[in-house]
């Protein structure tokens, strides 16, 4: 599964997807200050997972009905970087397969997972 992180998403985070076998680019390194809109088009292009801690990919996914392969809004405050790092792999590693194609919230608690609208 190719993944594609957001500004907002911890570089720890990248790196740790990276060193465990994962294809990942992130949005800091290659194109800083895109619109979200572009973003999710690369990543639905790509057919890529979208990592995000940006609500806003919500409104483009749910209210716009913005194609995508895939959104994982990350809502993980009050974790340590090491605790963020290690749900975020986990939960990847585990669960990619259902992550594909729909929208989810990671939070310190759950994993929500929904099929947006067609």
């Amino acid at each position: 599964m190719n993944l594609l992180a957001d500004e907002g998403v911890d570089f720890p985070i990248v790196c740790a997807l990276r060193a465990i076998g994962y294809q990942i680019t992130w949005i800091a390194e290659e194109s800083p200050g895109i619109s979200d809109s572009e973003i999710l088009h690369r990543a639905a292009r790509e057919k890529s997972l979208l990592l995000t801690a940006d609500k806003d990919f919500g409104e483009l996914v749910w209210r716009h009905r913005k194609p995508h392969a895939g959104v994982l809004l990350l809502r993980l405050p009050g974790l340590s970087e090491s605790e963020k790092v290690q749900l975020v792999c986990q939960v990847i590693s585990e669960r990619a397969h259902q992550l594909a194609g729909n929208f989810s919230v990671l939070t310190s608690r759950e994993l929500r997972i929904r099929q947006p609208p067609a």
